[in-house]
């Protein structure tokens, strides 16, 4: 379970978090790993064909010559 503390204003309304780093850490590793997946559903959704790797660098040198 996170360990939060908030700050507060002076009408008592919480407006910022203090959170351990380790915690912290753990967020922002859980936040990359849903937005992996995210994009990875996006891509399926896409159902396009594959390339191999060394075709697309192939393809990308021929572009940007």
């Amino acid at each position: 379970m996170i360990q939060a503390q908030y700050i507060v204003d002076g009408k008592g309304k919480r407006v910022s978090v203090i959170l351990p780093v380790k915690d912290y850490e753990k967020m922002l590793e859980k936040m990359e790993e849903l937005e992996d997946i995210r994009m990875y559903d996006e891509v399926k959704a896409k159902n396009e064909g594959s390339i191999l790797l060394d075709d697309y660098i192939e393809s990308r040198k021929l572009k940007n010559a």
